[in-house]
């Protein structure tokens, strides 16, 4: 058919409002199809002419982590494992309790800390690309707080803390526990599923 012969008669609409229901469409993302060359766009890949691809969410394992205000990364008991280049995919991250942490239990910071020694955990680089890309987030990270014992601050008092992502009502956030503190069930460490 070319552009000539175009009709849209009631069925042609009542099949794209249908399609559109089916694969949850507001009102307001139809009309942002509308503008521009959006629907000339997803004509080029129905003709073979332009592919779709997932968004890639890599995360670098080996930069350098950020230090939000007041912590360091580096002295006396720090860490930052790194790990190179780690691509997020749904699955990707696992929430890990250690023995202690279970029925109730809990373990003290710098306890937990040893416990998790061989275990994969996720540096502070994963919770910052997870704070700016929250739909990443596991549904199951809800009603936790969550340390990401791969990196290991200490504060201007010398103190060791880890830092963790907790829901804060409307969105993701981020904190810090020190490790002199309990860390319980509630506070599974966020770990590189195998």
């Amino acid at each position: 058919m070319n552009n000539d012969e175009f009709t849209l008669d009631v069925g042609l609409a009542l099949d794209l409002k249908m399609a559109f229901k089916r694969n949850g469409y507001s009102t307001e993302e139809i009309k942002e199809l509308c503008k521009g060359d959006f629907l000339g766009r997803v004509r080029d890949v129905k003709l073979g002419r332009a592919m779709i691809t997932s968004a890639l969410h890599e995360v670098d394992l080996d930069a350098d982590p950020f230090c939000p205000g007041g912590l360091f990364a580096t002295g006396k008991g720090t860490e930052h494992r790194r790990g190179g280049k780690l691509i997020l995919t749904p699955g990707k991250i696992k929430l890990y309790l250690a023995e202690g942490q279970k029925n109730g239990g809990w373990l003290k910071g710098h306890q937990l800390r040893k416990e998790l020694a061989d275990k994969p955990v996720l540096n502070a680089n994963v919770l910052d690309y997870l704070l700016a890309h929250q739909e990443l987030i596991p549904d199951e990270c809800r009603g936790k707080y969550i340390p990401f014992w791969g990196t290991i601050y200490r504060d201007a008092d010398g103190d060791l803390c880890v830092r963790y992502l907790r829901w804060g009502g409307d969105r993701w956030v981020s904190d810090c526990y020190w490790l002199g503190r309990d860390f319980s069930g509630g506070n599974p460490a966020a770990v590189l599923a195998s």
